[in-house]
């Protein structure tokens, strides 16, 4: 059973604080004769921007390397992969991908870290890097591409599937979705951070004497731009995977389908400052607020104070202050036991004029299973409530 309450309407007057921003021209969004696919999104918020067509599917080329990176930083996380451990390069390997688009070069027999790979996936887009790992990660291509499916779905991409680790063409083997990318891009800064840090929004990368330039069109161009990903092939136009933090803002934006290398930068970058100059982030509750409870079945207690787990963000059009409806939202009751801190609950925010979003609550405190004198008072009020 899913239950909803209205918690209420919020004036935004002095109630809401604004939180630092930064004010530049403000273009508008791309429309969609420069970029047919376009998405914003403020992933402090979780707010959507703008959007278009961000559930279509679209050839993501390069930016397949995304996923992935962010396979490579989980397997790095477990304890599956080390930085320091090489990988040698075969000479099939060598043959078919070294010097095949984007590339390091390997030759065969060369002996690759991990650190190297992945620093030469997500700053030259290396093709060669991208099949090297997978191969020496999972053993095979194949093993590498299953689990870069199963990680897609555990991450709720259901509009993506992956055929290869580096994007090459395919026949349409391989296909994600903007909202897809958004999806990814937010598990990669936000479950890794330190790594995504290391590894993303460099301006360039050597290997074997050969230095080559990131073609990321926002880093160093754009104040707290930190990457992320390119692509392009003849059949999928221009894509870009792109975030920037600033004061406290991290934007994550997706376009697909644009004309040319040129127009890709010019939108990415008119898209970023857009977004930051257009909104103005103010903080509705705090995190740990309790906002609410739920109720509880077969539990030492009934029912579970609802709090949130860091500051929940309304961003509003700059200058304006539209109302704020919120409402909570749980598939209940909610079954014992219950951990301290488990995400059980939503609450849904709705401001006037833009699109509704959610953010997770969790349990204020653990809720135990009810031992057997529990159930029975529970029972009880249970039949006389």
């Amino acid at each position: 059973m899913k239950f909803t309450r209205r918690i209420g309407l919020l004036g935004l007057g002095a109630a809401l604080a604004a939180m630092p921003g930064s004010l530049h021209a403000d273009p508008a969004p791309p429309n969609e004769a420069e970029a047919p696919i376009a998405l914003l999104v403020d992933l402090g918020s979780g707010q959507v921007l703008h959007r278009r067509e961000d559930d279509r599917r679209f050839l993501p080329a390069s930016v397949t390397k995304v996923m992935s990176a962010y396979l490579a930083f989980e397997m790095l996380d477990d304890g599956r992969l080390k930085a320091g451990q090489t990988f040698t390069v075969s000479p099939l390997l060598a043959a078919k991908w070294s010097g095949t688009g984007s590339t390091l070069f390997l030759k065969a027999g060369d002996k690759v870290s991990v650190d190297t790979l992945i620093r030469g996936i997500t700053t030259v887009s290396a093709n060669d890097g991208a099949v090297l790992l997978a191969e020496g990660a999972a053993g095979s291509v194949e093993k590498w591409v299953a689990l870069m499916n199963q990680t897609a779905a555990r991450l709720g991409m259901d509009d993506s599937h992956f055929g290869t680790p580096n994007g090459w063409p395919d026949e349409g083997a391989t296909f994600v979705s903007a909202h897809d990318l958004a999806l990814l891009g937010k598990a990669m800064i936000t479950r890794h951070p330190q790594l995504y840090a290391r590894y993303f929004g460099k301006s360039g990368f050597s290997y074997n004497g050969i230095a080559q330039s990131n073609h990321d069109p926002m880093v160093g161009i754009v104040r707290g731009a930190d990457g992320i990903k390119t692509g392009y092939t003849r059949e999928a136009g221009y894509n870009f995977l792109g975030s920037a933090a600033r004061d406290g803002r991290r934007l994550l934006l997706v376009v697909a389908g644009t004309d040319s290398e040129e127009e890709r930068a010019r939108i990415a970058r008119n898209y970023v400052e857009w977004g930051y100059a257009a909104f103005e982030p103010h903080k509705i509750f705090p995190a740990d607020t309790t906002i609410g409870t739920a109720l509880v079945q077969d539990g030492s207690t009934d029912s579970v104070p609802l709090q949130t787990a860091s500051p929940v963000i309304a961003d509003l059009p700059s200058g304006e202050r539209p109302k704020i409806e919120l409402s909570l939202h749980y598939r209940g009751p909610l079954v014992a036991p219950i951990a301290a801190g488990q995400n059980v609950a939503e609450l849904e925010v709705r401001i006037e004029g833009m699109e509704p979003y959610r953010v997770p609550l969790q349990a204020a405190t653990a809720v135990e299973k009810a031992n057997p004198w529990q159930r029975v008072v529970n029972a009880v009020l249970g039949w006389l409530s």
